[in-house]
């Protein structure tokens, strides 16, 4: 009982947060185009933010043991909350700096919550490290499930309720908001051993650099987001001209996500034997 009740305690906040991402996917695009921007310059806007996500994604494992894991959860919410805002403007600069503070928050997004599970879960209460595995589980599968239901929400308040493209970007604020207050409220602060910045790239580019096999993960790994990045720009200028609902065709994608992960899971599972090789 007691791990259940810190399992609750640590998806109302960390899927409310998901929740607020996913809303975003499907009209990002759409939303540029709708304040007349060109491909070029929609382009650069999504450049910002990738290139803002591998920046800050760098240091903010260091960031987040340095700041606190709570509070690094607490600024997540905070400066999703302004990229959001900024939403609001039209102006091609507020938007750059909207996609900056978006890729703070997507390297907070991916650091800070886990690491404080981790924490909490092995530190604090003691508790069985294989559990560790069955809330990441649980918490992938709501991911999907979440994935899914953002993509109708957001085509309920952008075209059922006729609010334009803005309108996700808008529902997530409340989200973000109590996810940050649950935070607040609901966890303990806990901090990381501090290491060196340089100390911590040295290490990683050494492991990466002396086995072939770490190298080569990471390489197909960087193509395969290559992939991936070109069809979240792509796939709404292709699909938009022909009237196709944007967030059901959002939640088709995540569906078919959630499908191959489940396939896989088959896959390797006792009855069929296959593993990766």
């Amino acid at each position: 009982p007691a791990f259940r009740r810190f399992q609750r305690g640590y998806y109302c906040v960390y899927l409310l947060a998901l929740a607020a991402d996913w809303l975003q996917g499907p009209y990002l695009y759409k939303l540029y185009q709708h304040y007349r921007f060109l491909e070029g310059q929609i382009a650069i806007l999504y450049v910002c933010g990738f290139a803002s996500s591998v920046l800050f994604g760098l240091v903010s494992s260091s960031l987040v043991d340095r700041l606190g894991r709570k509070k690094s959860c607490v600024l997540f919410s905070f400066t999703y909350s302004i990229c959001c805002l900024t939403k609001l403007s039209r102006d091609y600069l507020v938007l750059v700096a909207g996609r900056v503070l978006g890729g703070l928050s997507t390297a907070l997004l991916f650091s800070a919550f886990e690491a404080w599970y981790v924490h909490e879960h092995v530190e604090r209460y003691d508790f069985p490290t294989e559990w560790i595995a069955v809330t990441f589980s649980r918490a992938a599968f709501w991911n999907n499930i979440i994935a899914v239901g953002a993509g109708g929400a957001a085509d309920f308040f952008a075209e059922w309720l006729g609010l334009g493209p803005v309108a996700p970007f808008m529902v997530s604020i409340p989200l973000l908001v109590l996810s940050g207050v649950f935070a607040v409220k609901n966890w303990d602060e806990n901090y990381g051993k501090k290491r060196a910045f340089s100390k911590t790239c040295g290490d990683g580019l050494k492991c990466l650099l002396s086995d072939r096999r770490i190298l080569l993960l990471g390489t197909i790994q960087a193509l395969f987001e290559s992939v991936i990045y070109i069809f979240i720009f792509l796939w709404t200028p292709v699909l938009d001209p022909h009237g196709a609902p944007l967030g059901i065709v959002f939640s088709g994608f995540m569906a078919a996500s959630m499908l191959g992960s489940s396939l896989y899971h088959l896959a390797v599972s006792k009855r069929y034997h296959l593993q990766p090789v």
